[in-house]
């Protein structure tokens, strides 16, 4: 095992566990923070495949920005016991079930899986490079990335409609 393999497995092991602290923490704070550590183990893994650019990009607006939101969404919130709604066993029987199922439809997929291939393959050293995403992005993949443009500008648009005050006097003169 060379030091890559072994940074690979490290990285997954980290982004697992975090992964997992973030759904079964019961305080949400913790959970963002669990989160917050899933996107830098992620950014090791782009690191990794030598696209510093994507992982810098995932630290700058995951764990940077969006986190931030989520932080003030969730200190907003009022998180009282008394306020939760109560789930009654048949809720939580199905969730149950349904995790099972999903569980074992996920390890089968893992056990079929070919075992023949490498952790990692090598490819070539430039595939991170900015040069070449913005050629990929822009030739094989231009419909989805001008949805996704229209869809960011909808949500700003949405984001300043929500937070204008609206005058509840208005000026008749």
């Amino acid at each position: 095992m060379d030091i890559q393999q072994i940074l690979f497995i490290v990285l997954s092991a980290i982004a697992i566990g975090c992964a997992l602290g973030v759904v079964f923490s019961r305080n949400p704070i913790n959970s963002v923070l669990f989160l917050i550590l899933t996107f830098f183990a992620i950014s090791g893994h782009y690191i990794l495949l030598n696209a510093q650019f994507l992982a810098v990009v995932n630290i700058i607006v995951y764990a940077g920005a969006i986190m931030v939101l989520f932080l003030f969404v969730i200190m907003l919130m009022n998180l009282n016991s008394d306020t939760e709604p109560q789930k009654n066993w048949l809720v939580q029987l199905a969730g149950a079930i349904s995790g099972g199922i999903l569980f074992l439809v996920l390890l089968s997929a893992l056990v079929s899986a070919t075992k023949t291939l490498p952790v990692m393959e090598q490819g070539s050293n430039d595939l991170g490079l900015i040069k070449n995403l913005g050629k990929t992005l822009f030739r094989d993949y231009v419909l989805p990335f001008e949805i996704s443009s229209v869809l960011f500008l909808s949500a700003m648009i949405g984001a300043i409609v929500i937070g204008k005050k609206e005058d509840k006097f208005e000026d008749v003169h």
